[in-house]
């Protein structure tokens, strides 16, 4: 008889094209993926993935199984799901997963306060720039900074966090003070990986210093800080951290608004009365809210200058 448990694996590995990565995704050991794959092969009687130099690919017999095996997954978790509804106890696992800033300057502390009321609660945060899925159960709770699109979620907005462009002084000691009329030519960005940027504040970027060279590009908003503070370039950030660190870094006054976007939460419809969910729900949202005036503090007002 089947076990969904190695169809799980097989799936995994014909989404992820390693065993390595499966393994990262289902938070088991390498040499376990590979045993049940090869436990699932042997009782089938047939190879499922064909291992390639780019990766493991579905055999023949594996395409020919993967939708189904897709749509065995979809009911196991509305099972799942449905009972987990109806779960009563303030305990057990949250799973929840926001961008780098919030998770670890915002929900930290609100999470550290919520367990020393509820120690029964364990919290899994993962900071991440990938969306995970909150319908395949890879996050209970999702915190974003763009809309929600599935059509299965319960979402609100619940704030604001603006965004300044910042250098260091021994930055601007080398380049000059940016000429944002012009398009800043001359001066160099520390810039987030296509995919991992704050859509709002890329767009604002690129307006306000069309004309800057990329120097440094990553996918962490704490790396870009970092960079900025050691003089790499100009970097758009999130006020709540940039504003933090005073005369070390400055706030350049562009002749455009500063860039704000919106903070969106979501959780599946299946899960939102779930208790030990919806006290993290709240948990996440009171935090947030808590935090609204250093999230988006007032643009200063006056003519384009640098601000300390």
């Amino acid at each position: 008889m089947l076990d969904w448990d190695d169809l799980r694996f097989f799936l995994a590995i014909a989404r992820t094209g390693s065993l390595s990565a499966a393994a990262r995704e289902l938070r088991v050991t390498q040499s376990t993926v590979g045993r049940r794959l090869a436990s699932l092969e042997s009782g089938l009687g047939t190879r499922l993935l064909h291992r390639t130099p780019d990766g493991y690919v579905p055999t023949l017999a594996g395409e020919a199984i993967l939708g189904q095996v897709e749509r065995v997954e979809t009911e196991v978790l509305a099972v799942e799901r449905t009972t987990g509804g109806h779960d009563a106890l303030l305990e057990g696992v949250v799973r929840v997963t926001a961008v780098e800033t919030l998770a670890s300057h915002v929900l930290i502390p609100a999470f550290c306060a919520l367990q020393r009321g509820t120690p029964e609660i364990g919290i899994e945060l993962l900071a991440d720039v990938r969306h995970l899925s909150l319908a395949m159960r890879e996050a209970d709770i999702a915190l974003r900074l763009t809309r929600f699109e599935q059509h299965d979620l319960v979402t609100r907005r619940i704030g604001t966090m603006a965004h300044g462009l910042y250098a260091s002084p021994a930055y601007l000691n080398r380049y000059g003070a940016p000429d944002f009329a012009a398009g800043c030519p001359g001066h160099r960005l520390v810039t987030g990986l296509d995919g991992a940027e704050v859509t709002q504040a890329a767009r604002w970027m690129t307006e306000a210093a069309p004309r800057a060279a990329v120097a440094l590009q990553t996918d962490s908003p704490e790396a870009q800080l970092q960079a900025a503070l050691c003089g790499e370039g100009m970097a758009c950030l999130s006020r709540l951290r940039g504003d933090a660190f005073g005369a070390a870094l400055l706030r350049l006054r562009s002749p455009w608004p500063q860039a704000v976007v919106e903070i969106w939460l979501a959780v599946h419809k299946d899960n939102r009365r779930t208790p030990r969910i919806r006290l993290v729900l709240d948990a996440v949202t009171a935090a947030v809210r808590d935090r609204a005036s250093d999230l988006d503090p007032p643009e200063s007002p006056g003519p384009v200058e640098l601000v300390a």
